[in-house]
């Protein structure tokens, strides 16, 4: 193209000339010396006329454009191939751009107007060198910051995904895009948009580092209040809309009923109880809803999907009656009870004392799993409030029914501990019956402070029917009567007055014990431990006692080691006194010999007293 214009100028100054010669006439050289223009010959053209230059100035203004390096100026794409983009900006020639720097406007075509940066006005082939990205890079921040002020809608090419969203080309400039507001609604698959080309609303400028966030969702947002505004004029409870899942929490659902959301909590999205929302809808679901109620604001407005449905319990067969067999499925299992599903969206509680007939209680999970299939027997049925009690146990006989015939008192049976408390034992017959066993009752000879010491949890039992209370549904038991009572043999060996040989076993404030055997422990009182020298009996000191109580009831017994040589000297005091009578007979001593003797002997004792 240049070299074509080029051409066209030679051609056009060679013709000019040529027609100057035409009209230039014949002078005298004289004349032609004194009218020559040595200033036209300095220059080497001539001169034209100044209105002439005034109108070509004027023209060159109106048609080209000064190609001044490095400056962004307009210009008209005038032919597009499959790789560039002729761009002229009436200049002497057009530029060449790849389609590369378009790539943000895949609609480009021919006619539309593009700002173009002047690289180089003539390359060595004499090409007008271009480019739209640097055009675009330099007035791309006169635009953001424009459309920020301005709060305009801008176009933008999605690039690619990064961390936390996406990038975004707006005019030339790298933006960019959180994933939070990409849309109203959390975003599952961000790779859809990449390659799209959408409009957004410039949100925030760092100058500074040269940052640029753009959001798509404010866009939207725009859009849905003033949808939502409407919607919230119109809503009216019992309402009934349409509206999309838009969340799913563990409590409930939210609902985006266009542009305003509404809860349906996890109670209300079906009769029958539901462990999570998710069993009875998923994201994206078109649903029906009833509006239950809302806030002054209308803000806060709570959906029900099951009101739209016939209560089931209005659906409840009445045919159905006290004392009739239902089946059902665990649904719940609480401390107190299970609730069972009998039909869809109907329940009856089995509370822990329907589950057994026995008295000592357990935990509803000792009886059943959630998901179990069990059979109950209707104990109350209550229809307008809703309300069903079931019972497994009268699936069964009573136990205590022939109770008496089972358990006679004075019979031996074996049970299982189940329970203890400070008074005494729980122990289970068979399921239903459970009796007691006082502490008294638990041994003949041990001093039991608390069952445990005696008896675990799960031990196995050999017992005696005591008492048995039918109406009261008590049954008194013992373990110690199934055993003899070994206090009745040592009441005979272990009877006051017997003497003993034994060690003492520990020694306490008051006195001391000793142990005669496995069942008999006896108590020697701080005066019963003085021996004949005067010193008392230490721990571990083996001696000889005498039984001075022995109480079989109480299983008391006491005893004295003082007593042994204290006897032994009321005996020789009686025998030295006979023995002073048989001699005053025999000598016949004055009254005041006899005294005398008597006064030395009772000195002698009182001395080994002390």
């Amino acid at each position: 193209m240049a070299e074509e214009k080029n051409t066209v100028e030679v051609e056009e100054t060679a013709a000019a000339q040529q027609e100057a010669k035409k009209e230039v006439p014949q002078q005298d050289p004289q004349e032609f010396l004194e009218n020559f223009d040595w200033e036209k010959y300095e220059e080497g053209i001539e001169r034209v006329d100044d209105s002439k230059l005034e109108e070509f100035e004027k023209l060159v203004a109106e048609n080209f454009v000064d190609t001044a390096d490095e400056e962004v100026v307009e210009g008209k794409v005038v032919y597009l191939t499959d790789r560039e983009a002729i761009i002229d900006i009436n200049a002497k020639s057009e530029g060449v751009i790849s389609l590369n720097e378009f790539r943000y406007n895949p609609d480009l075509k021919v006619g539309d107007k593009v700002e173009v940066l002047i690289d180089i006005r003539e390359d060595k082939s004499g090409q007008l060198v271009l480019s739209h990205r640097k055009a675009r890079t330099i007035m791309a921040w006169d635009r953001v910051n424009a459309a920020h002020d301005k709060e305009e809608i801008v176009s933008g090419f999605v690039k690619c995904r990064t961390k936390g969203g996406m990038i975004v080309d707006v005019f030339g400039i790298e933006a960019f895009l959180p994933g939070s507001q990409i849309d109203v609604k959390p975003i599952r698959d961000y790779d859809q948009y990449v390659g799209k080309t959408m409009e957004f609303k410039v949100v925030k400028i760092n100058h500074e580092f040269k940052n640029v966030v753009v959001s798509h969702k404010a866009l939207i947002e725009a859009d849905i209040e003033e949808q939502k505004k409407e919607i919230i004029s119109q809503l009216e409870k019992g309402q009934v809309l349409e509206g999309v899942v838009k969340n799913i929490t563990s409590y409930g659902v939210f609902v985006d009923l266009g542009g305003v959301d509404g809860l349906v909590h996890i109670t209300d999205l079906s009769w029958s109880r539901i462990n999570h929302p998710n069993e009875v809808v998923e994201l994206d679901q078109k649903i029906n809803v009833v509006i239950l109620d809302f806030d002054e604001n209308k803000s806060r407005i709570q959906l029900g999907m099951k009101q739209l449905e016939k209560h089931p319990w209005d659906a409840l067969s009445d045919e159905i009656k006290i004392g009739d067999k239902v089946k059902g499925k665990v649904v719940v299992i609480a401390d107190y009870g299970a609730f069972i599903e009998v039909v869809e969206g109907v329940e009856g509680l089995i509370h822990v004392s329907e589950m057994s007939w026995s008295t000592h209680l357990r935990s509803a999970q000792d009886f059943v799993n959630v998901g179990d299939e069990v059979e109950a027997v209707v104990l109350t049925l209550d229809r307008e409030d809703r309300k069903m009690s079931l019972g497994i146990k009268q699936l069964t006989p009573d136990p205590w029914t022939d109770i008496t015939s089972k358990y006679p008192v004075g019979s031996r049976h074996k049970g299982i501990v189940r329970n203890f408390t400070n008074f005494g034992v729980f122990v289970e017959m068979e399921e239903g019956i459970d009796g007691l066993i006082y502490i008294s009752d638990l041994s003949w000879t041990k001093k039991i402070k608390h069952p445990s010491e005696f008896v675990s949890v799960g031990d196995t039992m050999e017992v005696e029917v005591l008492e048995l209370d039918v109406e009261g549904r008590k049954l008194s038991l013992g373990h110690k009567q199934t055993t003899e009572n070994p206090w009745d043999k040592y009441e005979k060996e272990f009877a006051e007055g017997t003497v003993h040989k034994a060690a003492i076993t520990d020694v306490v404030d008051k006195g001391a014990t000793i142990e005669f055997n496995e069942d008999i422990t006896a108590f020697v009182p701080q005066r019963h431990m003085e021996k004949e020298d005067g010193s008392k009996l230490g721990k571990g000191e083996e001696a000889e006692f005498r039984i001075i109580e022995f109480n079989k009831d109480f299983k008391r017994v006491v005893a004295s080691h003082t007593a042994i040589f204290r006897e032994e000297e009321q005996r020789n005091i009686k025998a030295a006194q006979k023995k002073a009578a048989a001699a005053a007979e025999e000598s016949k001593p004055t009254l005041g010999d006899a005294n005398e003797a008597l006064q030395a002997l009772k000195d002698k004792m009182e001395a080994g007293k002390k």
